[in-house]
């Protein structure tokens, strides 16, 4: 019987190969067995040894995605085999990666588990276009939060985050735009506080919108000739951050960016 392997869980980072750590590119070399997500650049894959094995586990809202279940059985196979498994998954594996279900299904077998840390997109992509989540006289704190919950019973209470008067850091939200933004303005939000939407953070193909939570769903329904529709449809999903109002008064955004905001904001 083979001595059984471990599985190592790796949060590759937003899309830029040089975000990636130093630990995780040594986890990356050690595998037998790399399980990659479908967000993961593919450039990162050079770290792994000469000859590895590459599956693709991809899951992504909206498309066909490996189930969850599959993942899960396949790694630990792979483990009992003898093999040490990298789980190499976008972000963090801890921030909406599941990295805390596979870490426990494995444990539950008696598989030994590593985590390494990434950095998620909801730091790259703030960081991108020069948007501080904290500053001590704007914002006192951020929160992460996914744009939908695995359940109606586990949604997001979008009218007390908006009461919070934090930075708001939204995952995964571009499905449901039309019930954040309802549920933000209905928890008191200012119609004209500026919304950042990024795209693919971190990568060439980057893109980055700033607009009133008025005008969302106008965004993803506006013709594909539109700026709106140009800026926002892209194949990798969006990071969308809810800073406060000041934050265009106090030079956060570029002068271009203020000013398409603030034409939108008067036809909102």
């Amino acid at each position: 019987m083979a001595q059984l392997g471990s599985v190592t869980l790796v949060g590759a980072g937003p899309g830029d190969p040089d975000l990636l750590t130093i630990k995780a590119a040594k986890a990356i070399a050690r595998a037998d067995v790399v399980l990659i997500d479908d967000l993961v650049n593919p450039a990162i894959l050079a770290h792994a040894a000469p000859g590895v094995r590459v599956v693709e586990v991809g899951k992504r809202g909206g498309c066909a995605s490996t189930p969850q279940a599959f993942i899960e059985r396949l790694m630990l196979a792979e483990a009992r085999a003898g093999l040490h498994v990298v789980r190499l998954k976008g972000g963090d594996p801890y921030l909406f990666g599941r990295g805390g279900e596979e870490r426990a299904y494995l444990r539950s077998h008696g598989v030994a588990v590593e985590v390494i840390p990434g950095i998620s997109s909801g730091l790259a992509a703030p960081s991108s276009i020069g948007v501080p989540l904290t500053h001590r006289s704007w914002s006192q704190g951020a929160i992460f939060v996914t744009g939908h919950g695995k359940d109606s019973a586990s949604e997001p209470n979008w009218a007390a985050l908006a009461q919070s008067k934090l930075t708001l850091v939204i995952y995964m939200g571009v499905a449901r735009v039309a019930a954040i933004q309802a549920g933000l303005l209905a928890g008191g939000m200012a119609p004209g506080t500026p919304v950042a939407v990024v795209q693919s953070a971190s990568l060439p193909a980057q893109r980055q919108l700033l607009c009133p939570p008025t005008c969302w769903p106008a965004a993803w329904a506006a013709p594909a000739s539109s700026s709106w529709a140009r800026w926002c449809a892209a194949p990798m999903p969006g990071m969308t951050m809810v800073p406060a109002p000041c934050w265009l008064k106090h030079q956060v955004f570029s002068s271009a960016m203020r000013a398409f905001f603030l034409a939108q904001a008067r036809r909102a």
